[in-house]
């Protein structure tokens, strides 16, 4: 009886052993992709956010990541990636990359942001989100040709894929050079989050 409570015991400490090797990235706060994904530059250090209009906790993490941007070194390349896991993160991927197109991402980001969280508009049809771009500065015109172009069906074609790439199945989550991932669960925190990122470009940034 002894012998097989001994034998028991051993079984759990060894399944705890390998259950904290498992966990060990979200103790450190990111994990590191399987394989390391190339980036657009080498010469960047390149930071990949994904995130959806739709999602709280983008929102709330959307102010920290704004004011992080404005103080990157010039050896760093951000790059913000819409999810689109279903239809409508799917409408509101193709509202980022028709302001994309139109060149007034810096102009309506924050807004869409707004509009959906707080002003609860859904944003989900041509014509709804005709109207916030007018109301932006573009013109009907301007938007249905940048809505409906070659560009932004590409990028819609090719969103889908990135998640997929990068293993992302929740937002907001950062890729930080094609090597490691992070996000609220495994950093604890949006805050965490930031410092991570930072952590992760200084060591890239010290290998090249």
């Amino acid at each position: 009886m002894l012998k097989k409570i001994a034998q028991t015991g051993l079984l759990v400490l060894l399944f705890s052993s390998s259950f904290l090797l498992k966990a060990e990235p979200a103790a450190v706060g990111y994990e590191t992709l399987a394989p390391a994904q190339p980036t657009q530059n080498p010469a960047k250090i390149e930071i990949i956010e994904f995130f959806w209009y739709g999602c709280p906790h983008c929102y709330s993490f959307e102010p920290l990541l704004e004011e992080w941007v404005k103080k990157l070194p010039k050896n760093v390349e951000f790059i913000r990636q819409p999810a689109a896991f279903n239809e409508l993160w799917s409408k509101h991927a193709k509202a980022y990359y028709t302001a994309e197109a139109l060149g007034v991402v810096d102009k309506v980001h924050a807004d869409l942001f707004d509009a959906v969280q707080n002003k609860k508009e859904s944003l989900d049809t041509e014509e709804a989100l005709a109207k916030f771009f007018v109301a932006h500065g573009v013109t009907e015109s301007q938007f249905h040709e940048a809505y409906n172009s070659f560009v932004v069906d590409a990028k819609m074609r090719q969103s889908p894929l990135m998640a997929t790439r990068y293993g992302i199945t929740g937002v907001p989550a950062v890729i930080i050079n094609g090597k490691y991932k992070t996000n609220g669960p495994l950093a604890g925190s949006h805050e965490k989050m930031i410092e991570v990122m930072n952590l992760l470009i200084k060591q890239e940034s010290s290998k090249k």
